[in-house]
């Protein structure tokens, strides 16, 4: 059994597994003897879960991983296309091996907790300057349009990987009654349309103007590829030019910054809810951390209510 763990590998050899692989292999050689399953029901589960976390930017940890929050993201848009019952035993494998890996957190019940990494941290503004400025320095047309859509998607209407993949141009379309504002119709289980974020509609429409064709139904994002899958992504930004002095580009933190702008700006909770697309907030716990306190007579103020 020791022999066939070590020698696992995902079908496809997927970008990503030489990063991760090596833990996933740990974790399952912990819990096999500990757990009902199949040696190879905990590594195909782990596997998928494993990639999904690294195309978010999350740090390579069975402890980031495991988290019943993560989990939880993993199932709700890690899934595409994948039926109700197998996200089931998905989520059952995993919630095993976070009691298993994890211990005491997961018995209990509370969510293990995840460390404040900064790829799920916000961007600051001086980070978002020069990840536009690293976009527009590519060295080639695919690359920096490529760049500045998925800036776009992630900051303009908060999308996600899993959501940016399947984009076509016609999903990109201007709102009915005029005004230069920009909406996008998302694909998958969380279909939805998104009013896209002011600063970003230029942005968003060049990037679908600049495609668009009559009957077209390319892609959005990299158009010319017509190969999809859950590390399009991935594969994509592993051919820009990196910098230095610039963070990476993760869509999770893109995203992050979209909730902290909607959350800033008092909108209704169930507005923020809708257009993020979850069906709780459990979800969006994870940006408290970042929202700024209101002082204390404000927040006095608001909570007597009237005028």
């Amino acid at each position: 059994m020791s022999q066939r763990i070590d020698s696992y590998r995902p079908a496809g050899s997927p970008a990503g597994w030489s990063r991760v692989g090596d833990e996933v292999r740990r974790v399952v050689h912990l819990a096999d003897p500990l757990l009902p399953y199949k040696a190879r029901e905990l590594l195909s589960a782990l596997a998928k879960l494993a990639l999904f976390c690294n195309s978010e930017g999350l740090p390579g940890k069975a402890e980031v991983w495991l988290s019943r929050e993560v989990i939880e993201r993993f199932i709700a848009i890690g899934c595409p296309n994948v039926r109700e019952s197998t996200c089931g035993n998905y989520r059952s494998r995993l919630l095993r091996l976070s009691e298993v890996i994890l211990g005491g957190d997961c018995r209990t019940g509370k969510p293990a907790k995840l460390s404040a990494s900064i790829p799920n941290s916000p961007y600051g503004r001086t980070e978002l300057a020069d990840l536009w400025g690293w976009a527009s320095g590519q060295p080639t047309e695919e690359l920096r349009w490529g760049c500045k859509t998925l800036m776009a998607l992630g900051l303009g209407v908060g999308l996600d990987s899993p959501e940016v993949i399947p984009l076509r141009v016609h999903d990109v379309h201007r709102a009915s009654g005029g005004g230069g504002s920009v909406v996008v119709a998302t694909r998958g289980p969380r279909k939805r349309e998104i009013l896209c974020r002011r600063p970003w509609e230029g942005v968003l429409a060049s990037a679908a103007d600049r495609l668009d064709t009559v009957g077209t139904a390319q892609y959005l994002f990299r158009p010319n590829s017509h190969s999809r899958g859950t590390n399009t992504v991935t594969n994509f930004l592993a051919r820009t030019q990196p910098s230095p002095s610039v963070p990476r580009l993760v869509m999770g933190r893109l995203r992050s910054n979209w909730l902290v702008e909607l959350f800033e700006e008092r909108l209704p909770i169930t507005v923020i809810v809708a257009a993020a697309g979850v069906d709780t907030l459990h979800g969006l716990s994870r940006i408290l951390p970042f929202l700024s306190a209101l002082p204390a007579d404000e927040a006095a103020r608001l909570l007597r209510g009237g005028t």
